[in-house]
């Protein structure tokens, strides 16, 4: 039976990343239909920012109050009725609307579930999951040039992603049961969580919800909350503006530097998918290091000029040294600050990447127009040190043991 809700959770992490690109794939065909500007798509993708901090800030009191199954099942329901909406609206401002559903949906996906594998299940688990995140958000730019290369348009693009959703939303409530039998039991080994027979060990519960200010008193929290902040703005910085760099560093075409963009994104993936395996050895901490360790050693190389081999061999490093850290870090999150309260920092941990997602990339923007792309490695590199302090601060000021 718990594999069974296993296999649920790693269907509703490809959901999760489903979305994530369809905006940027359909943009430049949607704006037109809308008579809008380019930089319009900006509006949505904030609008479903905001959206994903505050119910992930929202996601203790939530999963506290209706449990973490019913949490993610109302979530996929408010995103998949968000996309349909999506594939049936006729002017910009219905987007507007439509995008505060959407936001409010992925975030508390994201939340509950990061903090229910964190509890439940080894850390490779939640590296796989990570990497299936990656791979619903690798399919959907191929769903949306499907709909729109077979004439359709965007909305069947939408529509198709909509329908998958529906059908997971479906699955996510027949299986409430399991997650109501789990919710407060982990099957607990000396290794780790594992064997559905074992879903019998209570957990530590924090019966009532944890106020902000009661989270930000955490030993060790802050410091966390920043290393999150870091990650988000390193990774969605080089997604955003690797072309730019490339254009700019290498003197190549935009079209080759879109291909080769797109690497870094490759590198996380795959490199999610080889860390799994990695926990089987490594602790959490250690995956952590090695993958800033990494993420120096792809800046670097990305830094030489003139030299375009070099360039792409940076951004696989960079994307590789990125895939460990994200996932390692939720995972340890339990051990770190205690299971009663993991909730409310995955939550705010959540909410801390997101706001690193949406302000480092525009500030990049603004330094890229005004003084040159070619900065992009000296502003990756203080983020990774900021991020690298941060990491050391919370392990030192936890002073717990970290779980694999």
């Amino acid at each position: 039976m718990f594999a069974l809700l296993i296999a649920v959770i790693y269907l509703s992490f490809i959901s999760l990343g489903l979305p994530d690109s369809l905006l940027g794939s359909a943009w430049s065909v949607m704006r037109t239909d809308f008579d809008v500007p380019l930089s319009f798509a900006g509006i949505v993708s904030v609008i479903i920012s905001v959206g994903t901090i505050v119910s992930s800030l929202l996601s203790d009191r939530l999963t506290k109050k209706f449990g973490t199954g019913l949490v993610t099942a109302v979530s996929v329901t408010m995103t998949a009725a968000a996309l349909f909406l999506f594939s049936i609206s006729t002017r910009f401002w219905m987007l507007v609307i439509f995008a505060v559903p959407y936001g409010l949906g992925a975030g508390g996906v994201d939340a509950s579930l990061n903090n229910y594998v964190a509890l439940h299940l080894k850390a490779r688990h939640m590296s796989w999951l990570h990497c299936m995140w990656g791979l619903g958000a690798a399919v959907s730019p191929y769903i949306m040039s499907y709909a729109l290369t077979g004439g359709s348009g965007w909305q069947q693009g939408y529509l198709i992603v909509a329908i998958i959703q529906i059908i997971l939303s479906f699955a996510l409530f027949v299986s409430l049961p399991l997650w109501k039998k789990c919710a407060n039991k982990a099957a607990k080994t000396a290794e780790g969580v594992e064997e559905p027979a074992s879903c019998s060990a209570p957990l530590k519960e924090q019966k009532k919800a944890l106020s902000f200010k009661e989270i930000f008193k955490i030993k060790g929290a802050v410091a966390c909350f920043i290393c999150f902040f870091c990650y988000c703005a390193l990774e969605q910085t080089t997604m955003l503006w690797a072309s730019s760099f490339m254009i700019s560093h290498n003197k190549i075409s935009p079209e080759e530097a879109a291909k080769f963009a797109s690497l870094f994104f490759i590198g996380i993936t795959a490199g999610r998918g080889i860390n799994g395996f990695l926990t089987l050895k490594f602790s959490d901490k250690v995956l952590i290091r090695s993958g800033q360790a990494l993420i120096l050693c792809g800046i670097i190389l990305v830094f030489i000029p003139n030299v375009k081999i070099l360039t792409v061999i940076g951004l696989i490093i960079v994307g590789l040294g990125c895939a460990p850290v994200y996932p390692c870090i939720i995972h340890m999150t339990p051990s770190l600050f205690g299971e009663d309260k993991s909730q409310a920092m995955i939550g705010v941990q959540m909410a801390s990447a997101y706001i690193g997602s949406c302000l480092a990339p525009p500030l990049f923007g603004l330094i890229a127009n005004h003084i040159s792309a070619e900065l992009l490695p000296l502003y990756l590199i203080i983020f990774l040190a900021l991020m690298v302090a941060m990491h050391e601060v919370v392990v030192k000021s936890t002073k717990r043991s970290l779980v694999k």
